[in-house]
């Protein structure tokens, strides 16, 4: 089975995509992930893995596309260093209660 219609018309050209201006995941300051934190949480409290360390550029990676929206990003910082939101337009994943 294939997501293409009985005309074998991809149905996603008649989408329209436009990205969001900022990301909704943010680190609000590099430099305390740097200077103040040891354990680095977030690198391993997101269930979907978003935040990893980079050695090369010694800094928290962000990883926006294994976000699952969960919420949890905030509340695995020590330091409130975790800018996050739902992505705006209606984008993203959508849970049904």
């Amino acid at each position: 089975m294939t997501a293409f219609g009985k005309n074998k018309e991809d149905p996603l050209k008649y989408v329209n995509n436009i990205p969001a201006e900022n990301p909704h995941i943010q680190i609000k300051n590099k430099e305390i992930c740097i200077d103040n934190c040891e354990n680095k949480p977030c690198t391993y409290y997101c269930p979907g893995r978003v935040c990893s360390w980079s050695d090369e550029e010694q800094a928290i990676q962000v990883d926006h596309t294994r976000c699952i929206e969960c919420g949890s990003c905030p509340w695995g910082c020590p330091y409130d260093n975790i800018y996050w939101e739902f992505p705006p337009g209606g984008y993203g994943v959508h849970y049904e209660i």
